[in-house]
């Protein structure tokens, strides 16, 4: 069987690291274009891969049948559309879009076209969320009331990106919040409200660098945060349940490792000294992590675009995690707690 030939566009630390290591070690994939500005980096690193200078170029003209779609957030939408108006699968990076109605229209447009469209949700993928998965499957806490789970860093320059300028679509709402709403949505399912506190603390931010959302649910409660003037050691997780509470600190060590040139793609490399904490009434248990593996994500999808089986993420799913985005930010312009809703 003939490997799925893919195209990337853009070249920046999300192809580098979460896209094009997956692809070049993975026999079921051939990179065949790649489409950035970056051209003496391309010369150099891929000689034999065919280069744009633009991505229209990419979707227009190269031979891929997988587009991988990195580009800053707001180019996502049209990039993905022109890819499917091409019949070709559309894989984006998070977040799937940046307005609702955006989402809708591609996933009604690949149902038409009979293309596949994924949205890299990763982080579904590490090491401590599987963890904290099999917790709670095997009722290690009892019935759980509190769900906590953050993404803090310790940035407080503000950066001259588009990440970081303001525009719909920028701030760390739709950067790290993407991952911690996905995660608790594959856990949990949609919830009843939202409530949030989103916000620029940062002196001279534009775009939003700190967020507070609670999910709620019919019987327990979903904590989301990440803030960029956190220093010192970083919760990951706090789990607390009718039998006994769940601490992890730190944050999983996959994209390290890949920057590091270990791109693993077999779940042979053990993430070291990645443990929790179970606490009890009785005693205390170091929890070692379940090795992760971000391989696991491309491997189903290729399973998808050759077998048709389903999507690792669907764009379905994907979406709900911009309905919930987009409900925080209104909850925040409303000050009040909102139904989520379709």
């Amino acid at each position: 069987m003939q490997p799925i030939r893919v195209g990337v566009i853009g070249y920046g630390n999300s192809a580098k690291t979460f896209h094009l290591p997956f692809i070049n070690a993975l026999p079921m994939f051939e990179l065949v274009a790649i489409s950035s500005s970056q051209s003496d980096a391309l010369n150099a690193e891929y000689p034999n891969v065919a280069h744009y200078p633009e991505a229209m170029a990419l979707i227009e003209q190269s031979n891929a049948e997988l587009v991988i779609i990195t580009a800053p957030n707001q180019a996502h939408y049209p990039l993905a559309s022109a890819a499917i108006e091409k019949g070709l699968h559309v894989l984006l990076e998070k977040p799937f879009v940046i307005d609702i109605k955006q989402g809708q229209a591609l996933i009604e447009q690949a149902k038409q076209a009979n293309v596949k469209l994924s949205v890299y949700h990763n982080r579904r993928w590490d090491g401590d969320f599987l963890t904290v998965k099999q917790l709670i499957e095997e009722n290690k806490l009892g019935k759980l009331k509190v769900f906590q789970s953050h993404y803090d860093r310790f940035r407080p320059e503000v950066k001259v990106r588009w990440r970081e300028d303001g525009q719909p679509g920028s701030g760390i709402l739709y950067d790290l919040g993407s991952h911690l709403i996905d995660q608790a949505l594959a856990l949990f399912g949609r919830p009843l409200q939202i409530s949030a506190d989103v916000l620029a603390m940062r002196d001279g931010s534009p775009a939003i660098d700190y967020f507070h959302l609670t999910l709620h649910y019919a019987d327990h409660l979903v904590i989301l945060h990440s803030s960029s003037l956190s220093a010192g050691p970083v919760l990951r997780f706090r789990l607390e349940g009718q039998q006994g509470s769940y601490v992890k600190y730190g944050i999983d060590p996959q994209e390290d490792q890949i920057k590091a040139g270990i791109v693993d793609t077999n779940s042979t490399q053990q993430a070291g000294a990645e443990t929790g904490v179970l606490y009890t009434a009785q005693d205390e248990t170091q929890i070692t992590n379940i090795q992760g593996g971000y391989h696991h994500f491309y491997r189903q999808l290729a399973e998808s675009l050759i077998h048709d089986t389903p999507l690792p993420v669907s764009a379905e799913q994907a979406l709900d995690t911009i309905r919930v985005i987009q409900l925080a930010e209104q909850s925040q312009i409303q000050q009040q707690t909102l139904d989520f809703c379709d």
